[in-house]
C-alpha cells in the first residue's frame, strides 16, 4: 500500500529553476515559504550551483495508507507520510507527528527545517520528518498502538538506524516511540534500538530527552539576553502552547526568575500581569487537562486573579519575550503588526511565515529562529542514538552539560555571523547551516571538478 512519490510527481516535472525559489514546489505553499528564508542566506555565501540543485527538492518521499481495526470492529484507513529531505551528512533524522492537519506539504517543510537544524548544530544527520493525518484524542490507547505499529509496518523499508531515525513530535510521546521501535525490531527479528529516539528509558531511551527541546531553548535564551544587558527578574514572558515543550520552557524560565505573565493551549490562555505560578498551573493541567491560573500548596489549589485570553491576544501582549511553542504559521502578515514583544524565541517549528518576518524585523523585533532555538530535541536524540550504538548510557548531568555546550557553541557562531554580515539571526542560522551542507555536498564533486 506504500507509494514512493517521485520528485516529478510533486512538482509537475515542469519547474523552471530560473524562476522558482530554491527548494520550492509550485504545489507546496509551506515548503515554498520555507525556501524564501534560504534565498536571503544565499546572497551572503559562495555555494556551488550543484549544492543548490541537490537541496532544491526532497531526496525521497513516501506516502502510505494504514488500515486500523477500531475497537468497535470497524476499519479505518489513515494517511501517513515520511520524507527524507537530505542525507548527505548522515542518516535522516526527524519526528513523527499525529495531527488532523498533517499533509505532505507540512511534512516536507518540517524535513527541510530538520536538514538545516542538524547542519547548524553540526550533528551527523540529514533532515527527515513523518506524520499521520489523525486526531489522536479520538482514538483509544489500543487504537493508537495499532496505528503506530501499522505505520512502522508500512514504512519499515524506508527507515533504519543508518538510514532514517524516528523521534517524537506533536501528539507523539515516548510510549508511541517504544511501540515503533518494538515493531521495527519484530519485523527485523532482532532488537534495533537505534531506529527510534525519544524512547522510554527502560527501552534504551536517554536521560533528558523528554525535556531536551525546552532545555535547549532555555540555554539559548540565557546565552542571548546578556548580549542585550537584560536581567531575568526584569523580563516578562508569554508562552503560546502549553504542551511538552511550552510547559517545560515556561517552568524553566519561571524558576530562573523570569516573570511568566501568560500561557495558552489550544483551548485559550490566561494572563496575569503580576506573573503566574507555572509549577502550579502544570500540576493543575496534569490533573484536569485544562489551564487555569492557580497557586497550589501541596494538593490544594486556589484560583488567582487573572484574565482569560485567546491565543491571538496572547501573541499581541506587550511583553519582553514571546515564545511561540505551538504549531506553524501562528504569526503571519495578517497579525504581525499586532506583535509588541521585543524578542521572539521560536520553540515551535515555523511559527512565523516569511512575510511576517519582514514586518517584525522592520519594527525592530529580534527573532531567534526555530532551527537554532528548538534544536535541543534533535541534539539529545543524537546523544541517545550514540548511547544505543555504544551500549553505554550517560547520567542526566552529563547529558545537560553536553547539550549546554553544544547550544552555546552554535549560538555564538551564529551570533558572530549575524554581526559580521549585518543580517538577522534567522538568516545567519541558515548561512551557518548552508555552509556546512554545501561543504558536504561539494565533497562528492561539483561541475568545476568534473570539467577539469
Amino acid at each position: 500500500m506504500a507509494k514512493l512519490i517521485q520528485e516529478n510527481d510533486l512538482n509537475n516535472s515542469a519547474v523552471d529553476d530560473t524562476q522558482s525559489p530554491p527548494l520550492a514546489s509550485k504545489n507546496a505553499s509551506l515548503l515554498s515559504d520555507a525556501g524564501k528564508r534560504l534565498e536571503k542566506a544565499l546572497k551572503h555565501i559562495d555555494i556551488s550551483e550543484d549544492a543548490i540543485a541537490r537541496l532544491r527538492y526532497p531526496k525521497a518521499t513516501l506516502s502510505v495508507h494504514i488500515p486500523v481495526r477500531m475497537d468497535d470492529g470497524s476499519l479505518k484507513v489513515f494517511a501517513g507520510y515520511r520524507v527524507r529531505y537530505d542525507d548527505t551528512r548522515g542518516p535522516g533524522k526527524g519526528g513523527v507527528r499525529y495531527h488532523p492537519g498533517v499533509n505532505l506539504d507540512e511534512v516536507q517543510s518540517l524535513a527541510f527545517w530538520m536538514t538545516f537544524k542538524c547542519a547548524l548544530l553540526d550533528l551527523p544527520f540529514g533532515g527527515a520528518k513523518g506524520g499521520i493525518t489523525v486526531n489522536p484524542k479520538e482514538l483509544s490507547k489500543s487504537e493508537l498502538e495499532r496505528l503506530s505499529r501499522g505505520y512502522v509496518d508500512a514504512i519499515a523499508g524506508f527507515i533504519g538506524p543508518n538510514i532514517d531515525i524516528l523521534a517524537p513530535d506533536v501528539y507523539t510521546n515516548s510510549t508511541i516511540m517504544g511501540w515503533m521501535m518494538d515493531q521495527y525490531s519484530i519485523i527485523n527479528r532482532q532488537l534495533v534500538r537505534g531506529v527510534v529516539t525519544g524512547k522510554p528509558l527502560t527501552l534504551g531511551g536517554s536521560q533528558g530527552r523528554n525535556e531536551a527541546t525546552a532545555t535547549g531553548a532555555f540555554y539559548v535564551i540565557e546565552a542571548i539576553l546578556p548580549k542585550f544587558d537584560i536581567k531575568p527578574e526584569q523580563t516578562t514572558v508569554a508562552v503560546q502552547g502549553f504542551g511538552n515543550a511550552g510547559a517545560i520552557i515556561a517552568e524553566l524560565l519561571f524558576k530562573a526568575g523570569y516573570k511568566v505573565v501568560a500561557v495558552s493551549d489550544s483551548q485559550g490562555g490566561i494572563y496575569a500581569p503580576q506573573g503566574l505560578d507555572i509549577p502550579s498551573i502544570r500540576h493543575h493541567k496534569a490533573q484536569s487537562r485544562r489551564i487555569k491560573a492557580v497557586y497550589c500548596d501541596d494538593s490544594v489549589c486556589s484560583i488567582v486573579e487573572h484574565q482569560n485570553i485567546s491565543n491571538a491576544e496572547l501573541l499581541a501582549l506587550d511583553v519582553d519575550i514571546l515564545v511561540p511553542a505551538a504549531l506553524e504559521n501562528q504569526i503571519t502578515a495578517a497579525n504581525a503588526s499586532d506583535i509588541k514583544a521585543k524578542f521572539i524565541f521560536e520553540v515551535a517549528n515555523g511559527p512565523i511565515d516569511s512575510a511576517a518576518d519582514e514586518i517584525l524585523l522592520a519594527k525592530g523585533i529580534k527573532i531567534f529562529p526555530d532551527i537554532l532555538v528548538n534544536a535541543g530535541g534533535v541534539t539529545v536524540s543524537y546523544f541517545e542514538w550514540v548511547q544505543n550504538r555504544n551500549g553505554w548510557y550517560w547520567e542526566l548531568e552529563e547529558i545537560n552539560q553536553r547539550l549546554k555546550t553544544k547550544m552555546e557553541t552554535e549560538v555564538e557562531k551564529t551570533w558572530a555571523i549575524a554581526q559580521k554580515l549585518e543580517v538577522d539571526m534567522r538568516t545567519a542560522a541558515y548561512i551557518h547551516g548552508l555552509n556546512r551542507l554545501g561543504e558536504a555536498l561539494d565533497a562528492k564533486g561539483t561541475r568545476d571538478y568534473f570539467k577539469q
